[in-house]
């Protein structure tokens, strides 16, 4: 189980404060395929690096099965998967294989489960065709598959992900999106932040709309669209901006 228990983060540029995130709570249950909505600079990314880890709460707590993660870092990175959609975190002079078999080496994995490993991730994603081709050649829709390879590589029981269809074929954006439905049936906890709200009626139970760094709805789906009497995702959600409250 994640709990975001009251979390704040705040950035200082030169004389100016930044609230990015104001006072967030939500559970996750395990197993469950959380979406996080907000329009850009809602604070969704600056959410998902602290429950990453990557950053620290001004204020607030974030646990993973009971465990501060900002307190016990090491013991929780290893279960956790996170792909961010405005970085590659690629070595464009390395192949596709040379990067995954990296990372995998980051979290400990044998010769034998890595090769294992990037051989499985390599025919699901469909990228056998260019997996001994170096990165800096890729078209973008390319490197997103090894970046989420690269998310994968450890099998991790928590995935995070930040517009994870960004940059993919229609093709390869259903198959990310049946990889999803996988998962969750493997017990995988996801929580991703996308803009399309088709992506996120289909795949997830709950959400998280997030405005100007506040909660603005945090509840299943279908409670929601009893709230507003509709089930038009995109109407709700511009409506939930206007109004910018939670009740």
């Amino acid at each position: 189980m994640i709990q975001v228990n009251s979390v704040s983060r705040i950035f200082k540029d030169k004389k100016k404060i930044i609230q990015a995130s104001n006072q967030i709570s939500f559970t996750v249950e395990k197993g469950q395929v959380i979406g996080l909505l907000g329009e850009n600079g809602a604070g969704k990314t600056t959410l998902l690096r602290m429950i990453s880890t990557i950053l620290e709460p001004t204020s607030g707590t974030i646990t993973f099965d009971g465990i501060d993660i900002h307190k016990n870092p090491m013991e929780v990175k290893a279960c956790i998967g996170v792909l961010f959609g405005s970085e590659t975190g690629l070595y464009d002079r390395l192949t596709a294989r040379e990067n995954l078999l990296y990372f995998a080496k980051l979290y400990r994995l044998s010769n034998h489960e890595a090769k294992n490993r990037i051989e499985e991730l390599a025919t699901r994603f469909g990228m056998k065709d260019f997996l001994d081709r170096k990165v800096e050649g890729f078209s973008k829709g390319m490197r997103q598959k090894v970046m989420i390879a690269r998310t994968l590589i450890h099998n991790p029981d928590i995935i995070l992900l930040d517009e994870p269809t960004t940059g993919l074929d229609i093709t390869a954006a259903n198959m990310f999106r049946e990889l999803i439905r996988q998962l969750k049936k493997e017990g995988k906890t996801i929580i991703f932040s996308s803009h399309i709200m088709e992506e996120v009626k289909a795949l997830c139970e709950s959400i998280v709309m997030i405005h100007k760094g506040e909660v603005v709805y945090n509840g299943p789906i279908e409670q929601l669209y009893k709230e507003e009497e509709s089930e038009d995702l995109n109407y709700i959600f511009m409506s939930r901006l206007v109004r910018g409250t939670n009740a």
